[in-house]
Order: structure tokens, then C-alpha cells, then sequence
């Protein structure tokens, strides 16, 4: 009897993905335009040099427990409270200055000025570009009717309010939002979803988990008994040993899926 269904935010409500990637073009845009110069693979340049950069700090471990990507990094102030955030929020103005210096510089242009102007007009970037799939409003919309539903979200509280702010019809559908940043872990931490559970004081078979990623959404749900929803959208093969208990390519199939769980429900 499932009561419940849970969320991913990113890349299963909102397409962060394209989002990064707009504020990318128009940063990168401005770069050309400033410089003058062909600055078509600045962002393969910078998304590098970020990588390399965020893996080299002593915040790495955190990061990777809390489930920051190195693309938030560049976005991102982790004005949060904890030791873990405070030293983000301490690396990461030198950090964008260095992966945008860094990046120009291997395109051949050696402008630190321009660098720090660059990390400073990422993240107006990025705030300006929120990107939400089509169908995101119009499934929780419908399921909202007979599910309770909960948005469990990896990364830093600061900056997942900020992406629900720029998208603000989203958080009202939800009961619950848990963020990994407050709760101390991040997927796939089977205790981050038992804490949703008792958000709702619920067993873990009255539960569905919907999300796009394997390594984080669907092995901690499967972990915590929770039955899962894979939201491949980009038909990634595959993998060797996590399997969703269902996979769909559009959230709208979730609603079929959803509607079959009603109908047993009934049924019994």
C-alpha cells in the first residue's frame, strides 16, 4: 500500500543539467564578447579545470557525503551553518576565480581579470536560466490528489532553496522537504530515508522513490527498502547490479505505475 512518493529535485523536477549548461553558453558568450576571441571551448576548458580544482580540496570528502557537485561549486555561497559548509563558503571565491583563469588559459588566453569577472558572472548566470521538464508540474498535479509527497534532495540547504525560489511553483506541492545539507548525510545514506520516513511515520513499503540517479536515488531507496522509480530520460544502459523496481524515460509514466498501486490498494 504505498501513501507515499518521494522526489528527487535534480534532473527529475528540474533539469539542472540544462540549466548548468545555458549559464555555460551565456557566460562563455561574454567572454568572447570581452576578449574578443573564439571562446567556443572555454566551458569544456572550465567544467576540467572545476573537476580537477574541487578534488584537490580538503572539502572534497564533505562534498561528496553531502552530494555538492563541482558545477554547484561555481554557483553556490553554502552560507549554512556546520564546519563542513563554512570551509565552502571560505575555498569557493578562489576556487571560481581559478577554474574560470585556468579554463581561459588553456583556450590561450591568460587574463586573470577577466577569470574573476567570469566566476563572478556565472552564478547571475545560472540564476537567471532555471529549467523545469514539461511534464514536472502537470504529474504532481495529478498525484497530489492521492499521494503525500516528500522532495529528498542531496546538496547545500542555501543553495537547493535558492533553486526552489527561482522555480517557486514547486515546493508547495510538497509536504516535506529534506535536504541532505541539514540532515547531516546525502544519498545514498540509507538514513537520510528513513528520516523522510518519519517525516510521515510510515513503513518503508507504504513508499515510492523517484529519481534519475542510480548510484544516489535508487540504491539508497533500495537499501532502506523503499521501492524505486528510475527516471532514465537519457536511455543510459543498464547497470551491472542496481536495478530500479520500475524504469521510465518521461515522468509521465510514473502515473501509470501510480495508478496501478491505487487500484491494488483497493483492491485489498
Amino acid at each position: 500500500m504505498v501513501k507515499a512518493i518521494f522526489f528527487d529535485l535534480d534532473d527529475t523536477l528540474l533539469w539542472d543539467k540544462k540549466s548548468v549548461f545555458t549559464a555555460f553558453q551565456k557566460t562563455c558568450d561574454y567572454a568572447a564578447l570581452k576578449s574578443g576571441a573564439d571562446c567556443s571551448t572555454l566551458e569544456t576548458a572550465v567544467r576540467k579545470e572545476a573537476q580537477k580544482l574541487y578534488a584537490s580540496y580538503d572539502t572534497f570528502e564533505f562534498t561528496k557525503m553531502i552530494g555538492i557537485n563541482p558545477f554547484e561549486g561555481l554557483w553556490g555561497t553554502f552560507d549554512d551553518k556546520g564546519e563542513g559548509f563554512q570551509n565552502m563558503k571560505k575555498i569557493v571565491p578562489e576556487y571560481r576565480r581559478q577554474a574560470w583563469t585556468m579554463g581561459l588559459r588553456q583556450i590561450g588566453i591568460d587574463n586573470p581579470e577577466l577569470g574573476q569577472e567570469l566566476a563572478d558572472y556565472f552564478p547571475i548566470a545560472r540564476k537567471e536560466s532555471p529549467h523545469v521538464y514539461e511534464e514536472s508540474f502537470q504529474v504532481l498535479d495529478e498525484l497530489k490528489e492521492n499521494y503525500q509527497l516528500l522532495l529528498l534532495t542531496n546538496g547545500s540547504p542555501g543553495l537547493q532553496h535558492t533553486k526552489l525560489t527561482i522555480t517557486p511553483e514547486i515546493s508547495p506541492y510538497f509536504d516535506h522537504i529534506v535536504i541532505s545539507g541539514d540532515f547531516g548525510k546525502g544519498k545514498p545514506d540509507p538514513g537520510i530515508f528513513k528520516h523522510a520516513l518519519a517525516k510521515f511515520d510510515l513503513e518503508a513499503e507504504e513508499v515510492l522513490m523517484v529519481g534519475d540517479n542510480l548510484l544516489t536515488d535508487i540504491i539508497g531507496a533500495e537499501n532502506a527498502g523503499i521501492r524505486s522509480v528510475w527516471v532514465n530520460r537519457e536511455q543510459k544502459a543498464p547497470h551491472e547490479s542496481i536495478k530500479a523496481t520500475y524504469e521510465i524515460h518521461n515522468l509521465t509514466e510514473l502515473l501509470p505505475i501510480a495508478n496501478q498501486l491505487k487500484k491494488a490498494k483497493e483492491v485489498r
